[in-house]
């Protein structure tokens, strides 16, 4: 009889990883604590995004188990980390009451079958595509239906190490330096080179957003979509979030130096120019920089095979 409680524990103990390490996949990693790390970071911007993040893996780990994909994938966080994406993107834009959080339910669900329908189906790393699918519908349904928003964040404080903290802080739609300094230890805390990665990452976003800036610029905001000068954009990290995960995600398919710059690079003039089409840049800068590369290095390498001894 005593083995039947300390199954369910294990059980428990199993589900828990996997919960966390969903989370934690948002940056690449594959480790519960890391997820952890990133829970508290948010939570110390905004509690009620922390329990979004947590409800999203959940909601994610539990419709992959009901419909029994793939249990290594499962266990690993695979389909967790859009599904927690999406849970903080909902509680991002709108207010708390019952018609968000069913499209939060929704939504989460959403993206956890359309990662498994990508998984199979596309011929790149499907990345947070899913989450920006799904949290796309979400925002234009719940603008649609009128939903309450969530005020847009104030200016952030000014100077450098306070725009590259936010850079990495606004990957789950957090500013200031604690959350980003949370979310720099937590990928440190499992990869220190990847740690190393976003750091630059959000510095180059940083570079490449401000270079043209002048204290008259106006931007829109990738996010929240309103107008505010270029250089608030910059402090709140608005351009280093994407170029953050592209260099981990450039690194981690091409050793080399510089795909992931170039992807760097891109993700910016990307964060710019979707806001234009009238929806939030969220990850999608971020993406379709990363495929862009990777298409390139394919086209590279078929234009250089077997050219090696040509004179």
């Amino acid at each position: 009889m005593s083995s039947i409680p300390v199954h369910r524990a294990l059980e428990m103990r199993v589900a828990g990883r996997a919960l966390f390490r969903g989370i934690g996949q948002i940056f690449f990693q594959e480790n519960a604590w890391s997820g952890l790390a990133f829970v508290a970071g948010i939570a110390l911007g905004s509690p009620r995004m922390a329990l979004g993040a947590v409800a999203g893996s959940a909601i994610g780990l539990a419709t992959a188990a009901a419909l029994r994909f793939d249990r290594d994938e499962t266990a690993a966080g695979i389909y967790g980390f859009n599904a927690a994406l999406v849970g903080v993107a909902t509680l991002f834009f709108f207010r708390t009451g019952a018609m968000s959080l069913a499209l939060l339910v929704l939504g989460c669900v959403s993206a956890t079958l359309l990662t498994r329908w990508m998984r199979t189906r596309w011929p790149f790393p499907t990345y947070t595509t899913p989450f920006v699918v799904t949290a796309w519908v979400v925002f234009l349904l719940g603008s649609a239906l009128d939903l309450p928003r969530v005020a847009p964040l104030a200016p952030a404080p000014a100077g450098f190490v306070n725009a590259v903290a936010n850079g990495l802080g606004q990957v789950m739609f957090q500013a200031g330096f604690w959350p980003g300094a949370l979310f720099f230890v937590g990928v440190a805390l499992n990869n220190r080179r990847h740690a190393a990665w976003i750091l630059v990452g959000s510095i180059v976003g940083a570079l490449m957003g401000s270079h043209h800036a002048t204290a008259a610029t106006r931007a829109i905001d990738p996010e929240r979509l309103i107008e505010r000068a270029l250089l608030e954009n910059v402090a709140l990290g608005l351009y280093g979030y994407n170029a953050a995960l592209t260099a981990v995600a450039l690194s981690l398919a091409r050793p080399s130096l510089f795909a992931p710059l170039l992807g760097m690079l891109i993700s910016v003039v990307f964060t710019e120019l979707i806001p234009l089409l009238g929806i939030p840049a969220l990850t999608a800068p971020f993406v379709l920089a990363t495929w862009v590369v990777l298409a390139l290095g394919r086209l590279e390498d078929q234009f250089f095979k077997g050219g090696a001894g040509v004179v």
